[in-house]
């Protein structure tokens, strides 16, 4: 079983940059794949990024691609979401979420998937 902790919202200006972190502890981090949901209000959930910490693979999502890097530090057991070039339908609350062990990134390329293990929201607010 792993928790997750998700720090790193906050309110930007379009075009600005946030930077997210999603820090694992409980189990071995290695075999989890990692990544971030986002919901905004009257949306479904959707997956934004995922990294498969075993190989370091990486998905993003069609809105994330170009603008956001996942990357993973294996001795702080952290996942960092770097958003850039940021856009007001980016504001959402963030999730982070894990699936494993031995998962990959194949659920977040879902809506509304319901990955193994979530960490508590972290509102990103965008004004135009």
């Amino acid at each position: 079983e792993v928790q997750l902790q998700a720090s790193g919202g906050g309110l930007v200006q379009a075009g600005g940059s946030l930077r997210l972190s999603c820090a694992a502890s409980g189990s071995r981090f290695e075999d989890y794949a990692i990544g971030w949901f986002r919901q905004a209000p009257g949306k479904e959930r959707e997956g934004v990024s995922c990294i498969r910490n075993s190989d370091g693979r990486t998905w993003y999502s069609d809105s994330a691609k170009g603008r956001f890097t996942i990357s993973s530090d294996n001795a702080k057991n952290t996942v960092y979401l770097r958003m850039n070039s940021l856009k007001f339908e980016d504001t959402a609350v963030y999730y982070c979420a894990a699936d494993g062990p031995y998962g990959g990134c194949g659920g977040f390329r879902r809506e509304g998937y319901e990955a193994d293990y979530w960490g508590q929201g972290t509102q990103v607010t965008v004004s135009s």
